[in-house]
C-alpha cells in the first residue's frame, strides 16, 4: 500500500463523507484484523482524523504481531500514532485497560484457509467474537461493531440483491460451510449478548471488498487480479465468472464501518455494498486488465481452489439500510480498479 498524495486525498475525502464524527474525538477505539483489507483502512481513516482535525482519538490496534503491523502502518510510530496490544482471536482477552468502541474484523479472509483449516476458522470467528463481547460486557465498552460477511445469506434463486433479512440455505455439511455458519454463529452471539447483558453491539455485512491494501496471503481473486496486473502479467480467471457480486472499494468499505458504528441502531446488521459496483467477477477482472493494459487468460481451476470457492452465483446486497445511515460510497468499480494498480507495490 503506497502512502503517497493521492492516498492522502482519498482518506481527506473519505473521511469527510462520515457522518458524525465528531463523536470519535478523544475516544478509545480497539481494533483487530488492523492489518487486513477492511480494518486497515479504517485505521487509516482514524489517523487522518488526528492528524488534519486533532481528534485525539487513541488508536488501540489488537493483533498477534507487532512487526505486521508497524511494516502495514510504515507511515506511522508505535506509542505516538497508535498503541499495540498483543492479541489472539482463540484466546481469552487479558486487555487491562477500558477502551470506548471495538472494531472486530478479525479473520481469515482465504478462501483456502476455509477448506484447509476449517476448524480454526470456527473457533476464531466464534471464540473471537464471544471473548471480545465478555470483556465489553465487563468494562462497559459503550459499543461493538462486528465485520460479518455476505455470505450469511447463502443461496437463493434469482438476482436481486439481498436486504438484511433474506437468509437462504447454506449446506452445513458442505466442506466451505465452516465459514458462513461461524459468521451465522457470531452474530447470533452479538444478539444474545445485547438481550442478556445489554451489551451495544452492530453488525456490518461487506460483500467482496477489494483494493490496493491486500495483504501478501489474500487469495481472493480480486487480490491474485491486482498482483498479476502490477507485475505486468496476464489476469488469470479460474472460471467464467458470471456470478454477480457487490464490489465495494475498500475505503468505502471503511467509511461505512465508521458510519454503522456511529450511527446504527443497537442489534442491527448493515448491509455494506456500492450499488453503482454491482457486477460480476469477469466485469471486475477486465476492469483491473484494463486498468494496467493487460489481457485475460482463463485455467482450470485446481480441486483445493474449487473447493474454496463461494457457492453463491448471486451475491449482491442492498444497501438501502447503509445509505439511509447517511454513508456515501464514493469510488466506483472502475476508478477503485485503476487505485489498485497504482496504489499497490
Amino acid at each position: 500500500m503506497k502512502y503517497c498524495e493521492e492516498y492522502y486525498s482519498d482518506l481527506r475525502k473519505t473521511i469527510l463523507s462520515v457522518p458524525g464524527t465528531d463523536d470519535l474525538h478523544c475516544k478509545k477505539i480497539l481494533i483487530t484484523g488492523a492489518t487486513g483489507l477492511i480494518c486497515s483502512g479504517v485505521v487509516d481513516l482514524l489517523h487522518t482524523l488526528n492528524t488534519e482535525n486533532n481528534a485525539g482519538i487513541e488508536i488501540i490496534i489488537a493483533g498477534r504481531s507487532a512487526q505486521r503491523t508497524s511494516a502495514r502502518f510504515y507511515e506511522m510510530k508505535e506509542g505516538k500514532d497508535y498503541r499495540f496490544a498483543p492479541y489472539d482471536a482463540t484466546k481469552p482477552v487479558s486487555f487491562d485497560f477500558p477502551v470506548d468502541y471495538i472494531i472486530h474484523g478479525a479473520c481469515s479472509a482465504s478462501p483456502a484457509a476455509y477448506v484447509k483449516t476449517p476448524v480454526e476458522i470456527m473457533e476464531s470467528n466464534i471464540i473471537g467474537i464471544g471473548n471480545l463481547l465478555k470483556y465489553a460486557s465487563d468494562k462497559a465498552v459503550k459499543r461493538v461493531l462486528y465485520i460479518s460477511s455476505s455470505e450469511v445469506y447463502g443461496k437463493k434463486e434469482g438476482n436481486e440483491p439481498y436486504k438484511e433479512d433474506d437468509y437462504g440455505f447454506v449446506d452445513i455439511l458442505n466442506a466451505r460451510a465452516p465459514y458462513p455458519s461461524s459468521k451465522r454463529a457470531a452474530e447470533t452471539l452479538l444478539t444474545a449478548y445485547g438481550s442478556e447483558y445489554g451489551t451495544d453491539a452492530v453488525i456490518v455485512r461487506p460483500g467482496h471488498i477489494y483494493g490496493p491494501a491486500i495483504t501478501p496471503s489474500d487469495d481472493k481473486a480480486t487480490a491474485q487480479f491486482t498482483r498479476n496486473a502490477v507485475k505486468g502479467e496476464p489476469i488469470i480467471m479460474k472460471s467464467a465468472g458470471m456470478q454477480l457480486r457487490s464490489y465495494t472499494y475498500f475505503l468505502d468499505c471503511a467509511s461505512a464501518v465508521l458510519t454503522v458504528l456511529l450511527k446504527g441502531e443497537k442489534g442491527n446488521a448493515y448491509n455494506v455494498s456500492n450499488p453503482d459496483s454491482v457486477i460480476t467477477i469477469s466485469r471486475i477482472a477486465e476492469l483491473i486488465a484494463d486498468a494496467a493494459g493487460m489481457k485475460i487468460k482463463y485455467e482450470d481451476p485446481t480441486a483445493t481452489e474449487a473447493a474454496g470457492y463461494n457457492l453463491m452465483s448471486n451475491s449482491s446486497l442492498d444497501a438501502s439500510k447503509l445509505l439511509a445511515l447517511g454513508w456515501k460510497p464514493l469510488f466506483c468499480a472502475r476508478e477503485g480498479a485503476k487505485k489498485c494498480v497504482r496504489l499497490y507495490f
